[in-house]
């Protein structure tokens, strides 16, 4: 049976309803050798961030993804902290964000030595902090894969096949998804587990539906950005009608404490989706069953493991 693997140990598609497939609790766009990288007390992002995971229970979200990997700051004992203090679970990813924020260790370090590492956290804890990786989550340039990121990408498709783990990578242009899926295809890992993050900023909708026919999941995530609910309901729409709303998945890449801004900066809530979007997508003609696959069973079956 499929369980997503969270902080507050693994679910069953039973005990969830709607799933949030990319937010921040905590996030730190700075790079690793910056002074004061990654660094906040527990108690404050707990302060800051608690009554926004809790104003998401109470909207009927029951999980998010956390999509704040290594080399963005990264923070599983916060994570943890959060989830425990609220009673909210959630999902972390091992794996790497790209140059320039790929840390030293990662580029020293041999494809094997980055497949051990992904796979250890997925099998067993990350440390500190003693919660299990539910996902991969990776990056790659806009202009192309560096020799780094392919290194890390190898890694990834290797580790992610042998644990059954998605590959989530925020890549903003479709051709460099293109040169991800080839390299992927050689490591043996299934294209229906990649997750084309932030999907929505490729300006050519059609490379949207390309990518979802070859079975990769559509990511639209910047739902309640500077883009317009109206250009991710076409999208969507698009998707729909062409008979592929199993490879959407929808957030909104909110919450964000930021230990770069005082105390923390101003989170973003994490129910614009509940409140202002979904109204607007049943407005478009979507109906009840295809809101619950797109925010309930799509990420369930994406994260699972």
């Amino acid at each position: 049976m499929p369980y997503l693997i969270t902080t507050l140990g693994s679910k069953s598609k039973e005990e969830l309803g709607m799933i949030l497939a990319h937010e921040h609790v905590f996030v730190d766009l700075r790079t690793w050798d910056k002074p004061g990288y990654a660094q906040a007390e527990i108690a404050d992002v707990i302060k800051v961030i608690g009554p926004e995971v809790v104003n998401a229970k109470a909207a009927g979200i029951t999980a998010l993804v956390e999509c704040s990997t290594v080399g963005v700051g990264r923070r599983v004992d916060i994570l943890k902290a959060v989830s425990e203090a609220t009673g909210f679970p959630m999902v972390a990813p091992t794996g790497i964000y790209r140059e320039p924020w790929v840390p030293d260790w990662a580029h020293a370090a041999s494809e094997d030595e980055l497949y051990e590492w992904m796979k250890g956290e997925l099998e067993g804890e990350i440390q500190p902090g003693g919660i299990r990786a539910g996902f991969i989550k990776l990056s790659a340039g806009d202009d192309g894969l560096t020799p780094v990121e392919e290194k890390i990408l190898r890694a990834a498709g290797r580790a992610g096949r042998d644990c059954n783990a998605a590959i989530g990578s925020h890549t903003i242009r479709g051709r460099v998804v293109r040169d991800q899926l080839a390299v992927l295809d050689e490591c043996g890992y299934p294209v229906e587990r990649f997750i084309w993050i932030h999907a929505n900023v490729e300006p050519d909708v059609e490379i949207n539906l390309e990518m979802a026919r070859r079975g990769v999941w559509i990511e639209y995530d910047g739902i309640g950005s500077d883009q317009s609910d109206i250009d991710f309901i076409s999208r969507i729409l698009r998707l729909l009608e062409a008979g592929l709303g199993e490879r959407i998945l929808l957030s909104q890449d909110r919450g964000w404490y930021d230990p770069a801004r005082p105390h923390g900066g101003k989170p973003r809530p994490f129910t614009y989706i509940t409140a202002k979007f979904l109204p607007r997508l049943r407005a478009a003609g979507v109906d009840e069953d295809t809101i619950h696959l797109l925010t309930c069973d799509n990420p369930f079956r994406a994260f699972a493991r």
